[in-house]
């Protein structure tokens, strides 16, 4: 259960250095920037870390949605910082506005939503499902 002390408006942050292995390789080493999938990865960690705070022992978050865009190229080397802020609280679901910023500009906006789930019932739901992964499909 989401806790009274999460309200719309709050805000979490982290400032996190982009090291060798959040930047993309395929295009060489000239041109080692943040890539977009561990840019969504460190998002989503700034939120659950959030979360976990505002929530019930036994329970954790699962993301449900991400939608950014991002228009700046972060160097190797560089600060990031990741601000997000809950702008829903619907039962079990969050939403947040999220906002990067390297050293220089903005890199990043959008919005991110979780879930917030009881991990024992989760768990419960994955085994059942691999259960039956076996016979459907194979």
């Amino acid at each position: 259960m989401i806790k009274d002390s999460l309200r719309v408006g709050t805000v979490f942050s982290r400032t996190l250095e982009v090291d060798r292995a959040r930047t993309i390789s395929f295009l060489g080493e000239a041109l080692r920037v943040y890539a977009t999938p561990q840019l969504v990865n460190d998002i989503e960690q700034v939120c659950l870390d959030g979360l976990l705070g505002h929530i019930d022992i036994g329970e954790n978050s699962v993301g449900t949605a991400v939608d950014i865009v991002h228009t700046g190229a972060t160097l190797l080397g560089m600060r990031v910082r990741i601000g997000v802020t809950v702008t829903k609280i619907e039962g079990r679901n969050v939403t947040f506005d999220i906002s990067v910023f390297d050293d220089i500009e903005q890199v990043c906006a959008g919005s991110h939503s979780r879930f917030v789930v009881n991990v024992e019932k989760l768990k419960s739901r994955v085994a059942d499902k691999a259960s039956h992964a076996g016979t459907v499909g194979l």
